[in-house]
């Protein structure tokens, strides 16, 4: 490979949560065991190097005044829309967003009125079940299932029941899904789409993942699908989970609907905060160019590498532990509620295991699963290794 994705990066005191500021859930990590952050969503590598090399180049200009993103910023996204994904984006149709919830609040607030039901998919990314709850409204989950080959689909009899049975008009749609990894195929957008059509919903597709894809898995953008579904869809990306920018801040929508984006634009500028801090402009720069699309694949190799070898170990040594093959992200969402059962333990038990030998898990039950525990893989293999070593020995 050109990049490194193996050298252990040194994040503790470097303002780093994974490290500095990680979960115990009431218990320590035992002398004798560092820390292997396993928990919030972020990247244990170092980024992408022309990232800091064109941050650098913009402080080296001597001023920081008011400023509007060039055209250099849209065609950055343009360009990376077109070879990641295949699409074709007018620069009208793609406008700054300071995050993925700060644009779902917009769109929520523009779009329902309080106490209205939303409907989402569970397991539920948290930041959805946050802002939702924040702004009111009624959340309704449509549970996703495993399939005899243990891959999560969607339900879509269900999903309709439910928008008909509380009036719904408003969805989101996370594809890739979180925290199940889901990479949802053209067959399975288009059914979904038609479930929305069909009962008027206006969607927000969260896209935020749509870069880390494994195994050769392909992400479809919601907006491709068709006509309909470009036109009443809010797709949301950033590169903060791509190259570990979530520090910067910084996302962007594309809706090519004019309505639609009139609105949320109206409804973001509301705040009067939704504005860009310009060496983030800079980071998307940087990481959207033609070598930003090969360190990207080493990425999706070496997380591809970490995933597999994490999904057999667990599958050959935690009986009793279930886990779907994540197609996308970098994430694990594993399912103990048969091994707790057996062994009379709580989930609260098992993390507190795992925490006391330096493996710094997420407690997966607010993501809308019982019994589940989150993990996070994007360490270098060895980091990996180490910790599922750990769990074999001293945990399981």
């Amino acid at each position: 490979m050109k990049y490194d994705f193996q050298t252990k990066l040194n994040r503790k005191g470097h303002d780093a949560l994974a490290l500095d500021n990680y979960p115990t859930y009431g218990t320590q990590v035992k002398d004798g065991f560092d820390v292997i952050p396993m928990w919030v969503a972020d990247m244990n590598f170092p980024t992408f190097p022309n990232i800091q090399q064109t941050i650098q180049s913009r402080l080296n200009e001597p001023h920081f005044g008011y400023f509007s993103p060039s055209d250099a910023y849209y065609a950055a996204i343009q360009n990376w829309q077109k070879t990641r994904n295949n699409v074709e984006v007018e620069a009208d149709a793609i406008e700054y967003e300071n995050g993925v919830l700060g644009c779902l609040s917009s769109a929520v607030r523009a779009f329902t009125s309080s106490g209205e039901a939303i409907l989402v998919h569970s397991p539920t990314y948290v930041g959805f079940t946050h802002v939702l709850e924040d702004l009111g409204r009624k959340i309704i989950h449509s549970p996703l299932y495993l399939d005899e080959n243990g891959i999560y689909r969607m339900d879509y009899e269900n999903m309709d029941k439910l928008c008909k049975e509380y009036h719904i008009h408003f969805a989101i749609f996370c594809s890739p899904h979180n925290p199940t990894g889901r990479v949802w195929e053209k067959e399975e957008i288009e059914k979904a789409m038609e479930v929305y059509r069909n009962n008027d919903c206006v969607v927000i597709s969260d896209e935020i993942w749509s870069d880390i894809l494994l195994n050769n898995n392909k992400h479809i953008p919601t907006q491709s699908i068709s006509e309909d579904a470009q036109n009443r869809t809010i797709a949301i990306y950033a590169p903060s989970k791509t190259f570990s920018l979530a520090g910067l801040v910084g996302s962007y929508h594309i809706i090519y609907n004019k309505m639609l984006r009139d609105k949320v634009i109206k409804e973001s500028s509301s705040t009067h905060y939704n504005a860009p801090n310009i060496l983030s402009v800079y980071a998307l720069m940087g990481a959207y160019s033609d070598e930003g699309q090969i360190w990207t694949d080493e990425l999706c190799e070496t997380l591809s590498n970490n995933v597999n070898y994490a999904y057999d170990f667990i599958k050959n040594n935690f009986q009793g532990v279930q886990v779907s093959k994540p197609q996308g992200t970098y994430m694990l969402y594993l399912d103990c509620s048969k091994y707790l059962k057996a062994h009379n333990m709580s989930i609260q038990d098992l993390l507190q295991k795992g925490i006391e030998v330096g493996v710094i898990w997420q407690d997966g039950t607010p993501f809308q699963k019982e019994n589940t525990i989150r993990m996070n893989v994007a360490l270098p293999t060895d980091r990996v290794k180490e910790a599922f070593e750990r769990l074999k020995k001293y945990v399981f």
